[in-house]
């Protein structure tokens, strides 16, 4: 179907057309035509609905070019997400580039855990470390409205994405921030919880990762180092320097990880692993003595 562009395409034949190109590759097997749909909405413009009910309506020169590029990009392997620039995450719209993880549903697990354990807390201060897109930090601030955050990241460009996302969702007024390697910028400061999706992925198990993810996503944010516990190790002592009596650990852990993060949190209290819809261990949760 790669030879079948035709410069005069309604919407439904524009799909399929899409659909085809994409089955070429097997690591978009079953999601070629969601993602030739979803594509050509983003170029359109127009809800879900909207593009099945106008199927026969021809698409301009233009936006068949524009089509044909996003699907070339695709196929190549570039995140959707990175394509459409978009992502929604705890319900909220999220800005994604290059220079971000791209958000994702097991994440939410790490900000409903922050909420339950802060719900008695009338004015939380929170600090989320490796903010990325700023996703964690926004939601949090977004379902508490009288929590006060900190964004931290090593990576100035990502702090950019993180505060457009902040703006976008109105809670720019309750977060602060700040480029940090870990929690250096705030030494001496007191929170009630330390929140982080850190990076915890082993440097040889990068091969095993899908292309997606290996090629596109940022492997500073990827990669922890030669076991993937590296940032664990600092981030567990630095965090429990600046929480207050009783305040809350919360970080996102890989697969396999439960047993060492464990050993990592002794002496810590309340110690709790919360699974992902696999039931994965996904999520630990720790207080402070």
């Amino acid at each position: 179907m790669r030879g079948m562009f035709d410069h005069s395409m309604s919407i439904g034949d524009a799909i399929e057309w899409g659909e085809s190109f994409l089955d070429e590759s097997l690591e978009l097997e079953g999601r070629s035509r969601a993602d030739s749909t979803l594509l050509l909405r983003h170029v359109l413009g127009i809800p879900h609905a909207e593009l099945y009910a106008y199927r026969e309506r021809h698409l301009t020169q233009l936006q068949l070019a524009t089509f044909q590029s996003l699907i070339n990009a695709r196929l190549k392997g570039k995140p959707i997400q990175y394509i459409t620039c978009e992502q929604e995450f705890f319900g909220l719209p999220f800005l994604v580039t290059p220079d971000v993880l791209i958000p994702r549903p097991e994440t939410e697990h790490l900000v409903e855990a922050a909420i339950a354990r802060l719900q008695n807390c009338s004015a939380p201060r929170i600090v989320d470390v490796g903010t990325g897109s700023g996703c964690i930090a926004v939601a949090l601030a977004h379902a508490m409205p009288h929590s006060q955050m900190v964004a931290l990241d090593i990576s100035a460009a990502a702090l950019a994405v993180a505060e457009q996302n902040a703006r976008q969702n109105g809670v720019t007024e309750r977060i602060h921030f700040l480029q940090s390697d870990l929690l250096a910028a705030v030494v001496g400061e007191r929170f009630d919880a330390v929140v982080s999706n850190p990076p915890y992925i082993a440097l040889s198990e990068r091969a095993s990762l899908a292309r997606e993810v290996r090629e596109f996503e940022p492997a500073l944010a990827l990669f922890a180092g030669a076991t993937g516990l590296e940032i664990y190790q600092r981030l567990i002592v630095e965090a429990k320097d600046l929480l207050a009596s009783g305040g809350w650990l919360l970080m996102e852990i890989g697969h396999g990880q439960k047993s060492a993060i464990e050993k990592l949190l002794q002496g810590w209290d309340a110690l709790e692993f919360v699974p992902d819809l696999q039931s994965i261990p996904r999520v630990v949760v720790a207080r402070k003595v």
